[in-house]
C-alpha cells in the first residue's frame, strides 16, 4: 500500500502547454496521452493505440483501434526524408540567394532608383545607386556604409521619397514581404482566420529589406522562404519533424481529410510549441493543391509567397500516391521537390493486378527478382508523364525500394526543352520471365546528338527502330512478355546522395536512430551506377556552398536491372556459384560488376546476357556438372545447355563450348528463335556492342571479393513478424 501511494505521489500528469518530454503523461480535455519522441518532435499517443509491438491488436476487441496512428516502422522513411529535404533545401536556398545577389549587384551597378546623378564631391541629397549594408562579402566593396541611427533619422525625414524608391527592390526579396501561411482554399478550414505575417527576426524567417534615403539596407542578412506541404499528414509527425529539424523551413502546412486527424495535428503542434510555424488545415489534398493551379509563380529568385505554391510537397498515403501526382507537380514552385511514398508493392511490383498497375502508373509491371526496381521506374514514369503535360521535367534525386514500399525524391523543373527528352528516356522491356530470366529493353524514341553550322551541340528527337528483339528469347527460345512503358533514366543523383551521406557523421544517433541503415542503403544505391552519369555543373556564389550538380537530361541508364545467381542456377538445375566467383568471372572478362539496393545477392553488370549465360555454362562444365536427366527436354535450361553441348560431354562425347557472344549473331540456332539483331543485356539503341571477350573463363573469387571495411547494413532484415504498414486509419475520435 505504501509503495502504491509513493507511485501516485511521484507520477505527475503534465498539461498540454508544458515542456514536452519522452514518456511524459499528458492530460488534456479529460483524455490521457503518452508522449513519444521521434527525432526532435514529440507526439501524443492515446492509450491502447496499436504500435509496432503488435500491429494486429484491436482485431479481437482487446485494444481500441487508433484513428490516426503512429507507425514507428516508418521512422527510417521519416529520418531519410528529413535529411533529403535538408540537402535539397540547402541547395535550393543557396541557388535563390545566388540569384538574388546577382540581381542586387546588377541593381547597384545600373542605378535603377531614379533621381539626379551624384556629382563628384556631392555628399548631400538622394543617390542613384542602391547600397546594401553588409549584404554579402561580394557586395561590401561596392556598398557605402551608414549607421542604423542615421538611416532611421533619414527615413523619417523622407518617408514618401523612400517608399517610392523601394518599389524596385520588392522583387528582389524572394516574395518575403508577403504573409506566410497556407493559402485559403474554398471548403478547407484552417487553424487561423488569417495567415500570419513573417516575423522580422530569427534565422529561419525570410527578410524584407527596407531602404533609407541613401539606399542603404538596414537588414544585414537574407534568407529565402522555404515552404513545405505535408499533404496527408495524419498525426502531423512529419510536419513536426520538418519544423524542428530543418532550420530554414519557414512554413509547413499539415493537411488531412479527417477532422479527427486535424484535431490530433493541432494538439501535437500545440504540445511542441510550433503554432507559428505549422498550419494545420482540414480538407481534400487534391482540392488544396489544385487551388494553386494557374497562379503565377515568378522565376528565381522571387517566389511569390502569396501564390501559396510550395518548395516541397510530401505525399505519404496509405497505398498508391498516383491520384495525387497531377495536382502535386502543379502545386510546386519551379525547381521544387516532390517526395512520394507508395505502399502498394503488390500492384507496382507484381503481375497479379497488371490491369490496376497500368491504370495507376501507365505501364505494365515486370515479373522476376528485379520487379521492385521496375516498380520504381513505373512510379517515376507516372510522375514524369504527369509533369510533362505542363512543360515540367523531372530529375530523380533518390529512388529507393524499402521494405514494403517505394520512396522517391524528384526535383521538378519548368523546362520545355528538357521535356523533349522524355520519350527517349522511356522504355519497353521484353522479359523472359517464364524461361531463363533474361531481358532486353526498347526505347520509345531516340535522342540523337547533332551539330549546327557553327559547331554547336543540339539534339534531334527521332523515332526508335522497331522491333529490336524477337518475341522469343534468344537464349532459351521461350516466349517473352512485354512490360512498361517505364522510366529509363538514372534513379539517383550521385551529388545528392553524397550530400546526405556527408551529414551522417555529425548526426546524433539517438535522434536519428536509423543512421546505420541509411548509410548502408544509400551507399549501395550510390554504387549501383555502372558508369558515371554526365552532369550539368552549377557553382555556388561566393559565400555559399557549391550547388548540386544536375544529371544531364539526355542521360539514360544503360543497364537498368540485375540478376540473381541462384535464379540462374535454378534454370540449369546446378549448384549455385558464389557471388565472389561469378563477380570474378565477369571482371576477368573485362566487365563492371556491382549490386542493387533492392535485393540481397543481386549482381548488376554491363555484360550482355549472352556473356552471362556463357559464364554459367562454363560453371557447369568446370565446377558443377548437371546430373543426368535433371533437365527435361525443351525446357529453358535444356535449350541453353544444348547450345554448349555440355550434356554431351557428360555422356562421354566431345566438348565444343560455343560462346553465346558469337552465337547471338545466329539466334535461329535455338529452336523457335527467329532471326534478329544482336542485342545486349542493357539498353538497346539499335547498335548494341559486345566487349571483346577473353577465350578463357576464370572464376577468380579473389578478384570478385568485395571488402566492406565499414560493415554497412546494406539490407535490413525484418525485425519482427507482421512487418508492414499496419491497418488503414479510421475516422474515430482521438
Amino acid at each position: 500500500m505504501a509503495a502504491e501511494e509513493l507511485i501516485d505521489h511521484t507520477v505527475q500528469t503534465a498539461k498540454i502547454n508544458d515542456l514536452p518530454k519522452a514518456g511524459q503523461a499528458v492530460s488534456h480535455n479529460g483524455r490521457d496521452y503518452t508522449t513519444t519522441k521521434e527525432g526532435l518532435a514529440y507526439i501524443l499517443i492515446p492509450p491502447g493505440a496499436p504500435t509496432s509491438t503488435d500491429p494486429k491488436s484491436g482485431r479481437d476487441g482487446q485494444d481500441s483501434s487508433q484513428s490516426v496512428f503512429y507507425n514507428p516502422i516508418q521512422q527510417f522513411n521519416r529520418d531519410l526524408s528529413v535529411l533529403a529535404i535538408r540537402a535539397f533545401g540547402e541547395d535550393s536556398t543557396a541557388l535563390r540567394r545566388q540569384k538574388w545577389e546577382q540581381k542586387a549587384r546588377s541593381f547597384v551597378k545600373k542605378g535603377l532608383r531614379g533621381g539626379r546623378k551624384r556629382k563628384r564631391g556631392d555628399t548631400d541629397g538622394p543617390v542613384d545607386t542602391v547600397a546594401f549594408e553588409n549584404l554579402t562579402p561580394a557586395l561590401q566593396d561596392e556598398t557605402p556604409q551608414e549607421t542604423d541611427a542615421t538611416a532611421v533619422e533619414a527615413e523619417h525625414a523622407t518617408e514618401s521619397s523612400t517608399s517610392k524608391r523601394t518599389d524596385g527592390l520588392e522583387n528582389l526579396t524572394d516574395g518575403t514581404s508577403q504573409k506566410l501561411g497556407p493559402p485559403q482554399t474554398p471548403g478547407i478550414s484552417s487553424t487561423r482566420e488569417e495567415p500570419v505575417s513573417a516575423p522580422s527576426e530569427g534565422p529561419t524567417q525570410p527578410v524584407t529589406y527596407s531602404m533609407s534615403t541613401n539606399g542603404a539596407a538596414k537588414n544585414k542578412s537574407f534568407m529565402p522562404s522555404f515552404t513545405i506541404l505535408d499533404a496527408l499528414s495524419a498525426t502531423g509527425l512529419r510536419a513536426l519533424r520538418y519544423a524542428q529539424e530543418i532550420p530554414f523551413a519557414s512554413s509547413i502546412t499539415a493537411n488531412d481529410l479527417l477532422p479527427a486527424a486535424t484535431a490530433s495535428i493541432k494538439l501535437n503542434v500545440k504540445h511542441n510549441r510550433l503554432e507559428d510555424k505549422i498550419f494545420p488545415i482540414t480538407g481534400n489534398a487534391l482540392a488544396h493543391m489544385y487551388s494553386l493551379v494557374g497562379v503565377h509563380t515568378p522565376s528565381l529568385p522571387g517566389h511569390d509567397q502569396s501564390s501559396g505554391k510550395y518548395d516541397v510537397i510530401d505525399l505519404d498515403p496509405y497505398g498508391t500516391a498516383a491520384p495525387f501526382l497531377d495536382a502535386a507537380v502543379q502545386a510546386l514552385n519551379d525547381g521544387g521537390l516532390l517526395c512520394v511514398t507508395c505502399t502498394d508493392a503488390g500492384v507496382f511490383a507484381s503481375t497479379g493486378y497488371l490491369e490496376k498497375t497500368y491504370a495507376l502508373y501507365g505501364g505494365l509491371p515486370l515479373k522476376g527478382p528485379h520487379c521492385h526496381e521496375a516498380g520504381l521506374r513505373l512510379i517515376l514514369h507516372a510522375i514524369a508523364t504527369s509533369a510533362a503535360r505542363y512543360g515540367l521535367a523531372i530529375e530523380p534525386l533518390l529512388s529507393l525500394s524499402i521494405d514494403f514500399y517505394a520512396r522517391v525524391f524528384v526535383r521538378i523543373r519548368r523546362s520545355a526543352a528538357e521535356v523533349k527528352f522524355l520519350a527517349g528516356k522511356t522504355m519497353m522491356v521484353n522479359n523472359c520471365d517464364e524461361g531463363c530470366g533474361a531481358w532486353t529493353t526498347q526505347p520509345l524514341a531516340r535522342n540523337k546528338e547533332a551539330r549546327d553550322k557553327k559547331g554547336g551541340l543540339f539534339y534531334k528527337h527521332q523515332l526508335a527502330q522497331a522491333p529490336s528483339a524477337s518475341s522469343y528469347c534468344e537464349h532459351c527460345g521461350t516466349k517473352t512478355h512485354l512490360a512498361g512503358p517505364m522510366y529509363a533514366g538514372p534513379l539517383h543523383s550521385p551529388a545528392f546522395v553524397h550530400r546526405i551521406l556527408d551529414y551522417l557523421p555529425e548526426l546524433d544517433k539517438e535522434t536519428y536512430a536509423t543512421t546505420s541503415r541509411i548509410e548502408g542503403m544509400l551507399s549501395t544505391a550510390l554504387e549501383e551506377s555502372l558508369a558515371v552519369p554526365s552532369s550539368v555543373d552549377e557553382e555556388g556564389s561566393e559565400g555559399t556552398p557549391p550547388l548540386l550538380t544536375r544529371v544531364a537530361p539526355v542521360e539514360i541508364d544503360s543497364n537498368p536491372f540485375f540478376f540473381v545467381p541462384n535464379v540462374l542456377a535454378k534454370v540449369l538445375h546446378c549448384q549455385t556459384p558464389s557471388e565472389d566467383a561469378l563477380r570474378g568471372a565477369l571482371r576477368h572478362q573485362g566487365y563492371t560488376v556491382t549490386r542493387s539496393h533492392t535485393k540481397p545477392g543481386s549482381i548488376r553488370t554491363d555484360a550482355p546476357w549472352s556473356v552471362i549465360w556463357d559464364i554459367m555454362k562454363e560453371w557447369v562444365r568446370q565446377k558443377a556438372p548437371v546430373k543426368q536427366g535433371a533437365l527435361k527436354e525443351s525446357t529453358a535450361g535444356w535449350r541453353i545447355m544444348q547450345k554448349a553441348s555440355v550434356l554431351q560431354e557428360e555422356r562421354g562425347g566431345g566438348v565444343d563450348v560455343q560462346s553465346d557472344a558469337e552465337d547471338a549473331r545466329d539466334p535461329s540456332s535455338v529452336q523457335g528463335v527467329a532471326k534478329s539483331s544482336p542485342v545486349s543485356g542493357g539498353y538497346i539503341n539499335g547498335n548494341a556492342t559486345i566487349k571483346s571477350k577473353k577465350s578463357t573463363i576464370i572464376f577468380d573469387e579473389q578478384l570478385g571479393k568485395e571488402t566492406d571495411e565499414k560493415k554497412l547494413v546494406r539490407y535490413q532484415l525484418n525485425p519482427r513478424a507482421n512487418w508492414g504498414p499496419m491497418n488503414r486509419a479510421t475516422g474515430g475520435q482521438t
